[in-house]
This record gives structure tokens, C-alpha cells and sequence, in this order.
């Protein structure tokens, strides 16, 4: 398996080495390079991405920003022309800060250690995810909090629309299931839709996009609350 990675940086000149650099490791995939970060955080909201080498000081946002800015986080290889944004980069927790110009052998020196803890972080075992149980097709059936993508109220019914597989049917008010699920991790959108936060690829006026492409709507008692969630 790749490791999947992006660049962002407003130096065409430095992400054309990146590009050099990165197409010399067969494990790496590098998918885009961005030369302005708000497109490229726009990018990182809604696809998966294990690896991001940013710029720190650019135009409308600096890369420290950006990073902090991120839900789900994915492995941090700052890259910048100063030292002095040094502790605030390891304060995030990045991987490594490469300072420009870069060498190929540091970069080579960055790569190893990514490999590692990419390596790391796909083999270390994981924890077991919450699940809960609802009674459908006269059997009790588990579903996998990690497999929800957004919930449907239809009356006394709901349908649990899942990443893999069919949805589920089961008599159950919105709310009690509501009360099984974590609020950091799913949202109340409508009277009629629950929806995990993970799932959410956008945002608009009243209505949210999800990374399957669904769109579902946003009614005016929860529009404050998705507006708060996502500091918009």
C-alpha cells in the first residue's frame, strides 16, 4: 500500500522538487501539489490523505494554521525557508520541519523515518470500535460506529445508511439512537438525518455534501450548531 501525500506551497519552485524528490521513493503517491492553501485544505477535508508537506509562511493562511485547523491530521512534513517557526512546527506534533533549500539526502533521511511510522500506524493493533445493536430482520444486528455514515428518521422507523453494504431498518426514534452515538463524532443536521462528522465532505447553505457525494439538508433549529462545529 502507498502512502498518499500532498504539497502545499506558493513557491512553484519548491513543489517542483518535491515532485523530484517524491517520484525517487515507489512508496510514496504523491496525488497534488497545491500552490495556494486553501485549495489544498479544501482537498484535505475531503479525501484521505497520509501525508502532507506544507509551506509555513504563505498568502491567506500560514501552513501552522492549516495543520491546526484539521480534523484528522495526517503525518506533517513542514517545509520553510525559516528556522525560527522550528518549535511551533514540533509543537503539532509533525514528523519532521525540512529547511529550504532541501537536499536529497535529507529528504531521503525524512522518508525513512515516514516509512516507519506509517509502518507504525497501519500494524500497531487497533481498538476494537464502539458498536451498538438494533433489531432488524428479526434478529438483533451490530452496527459499527465506524460504518455509519448518516441516519434517517422515516416516523417511527430509521434507516442506518452504512459506508459498506445495505442500509439497515429498524424501528427506533431518532433520538434514542441519537443517545448511542458520541457527540463529537456525529451531529444532528435535521429532525429527519443524523450525520457522522467524518462523512461530511462540505458545507453549504443549509445543506451538507458528503464524500459520497449524497447531499442532505440542514434545517434552521441545527444550522447554528454546524455552523459553530465547523467555525464557519
Amino acid at each position: 500500500m502507498k502512502i498518499k501525500a500532498i504539497a502545499i506551497d506558493d513557491e512553484p519552485l519548491a513543489l517542483e522538487l518535491i515532485r523530484t524528490y517524491t517520484a525517487q521513493f515507489p512508496a510514496l503517491q504523491l496525488l497534488q501539489t497545491f500552490d495556494d492553501a486553501l485549495s489544498g485544505a479544501e482537498f484535505l477535508r475531503c479525501r484521505h490523505v497520509d501525508l502532507l508537506f506544507i509551506d509555513i509562511n504563505m498568502p491567506d493562511i500560514t501552513g501552522i494554521d492549516l495543520v491546526r485547523s484539521l480534523e484528522e491530521k495526517p503525518m506533517v512534513i513542514f517545509t520553510t525557508a525559516h528556522k525560527r517557526f522550528a518549535h511551533e512546527g514540533f509543537e503539532l506534533e509533525a514528523l519532521d520541519y525540512l529547511l529550504k533549500p532541501i537536499s536529497i539526502e535529507r529528504f531521503s533521511r525524512t522518508m525513512q523515518k515516514t516509512m516507519a511510522q506509517y509502518h507504525y500506524r497501519h500494524t500497531a493493533a487497533p481498538r476494537e470500535p464502539e458498536s451498538f445493536f438494533v433489531y432488524a430482520e428479526y434478529k438483533q444486528v451490530r452496527i459499527w460506529m465506524d460504518e455509519v455514515e448518516y441516519i434517517e428518521s422515516l416516523e417511527d422507523y430509521i434507516r442506518i445508511h452504512l459506508l459498506s453494504g445495505r442500509p439497515v431498518l429498524t424501528l427506533m426514534p431518532l433520538k434514542k439512537v441519537l443517545e448511542k452515538l458520541p457527540h463529537d463524532r456525529f451531529r444532528r443536521i435535521h429532525r429527519s438525518y443524523i450525520v457522522a462528522v467524518r462523512s461530511i465532505c462540505a458545507i453549504a447553505y443549509r445543506r451538507v455534501l458528503l464524500h459520497s457525494g449524497t447531499s442532505l439538508p440542514v434545517s434552521s433549529t441545527y444550522a447554528e450548531d454546524i455552523r459553530e462545529w465547523s467555525g464557519k
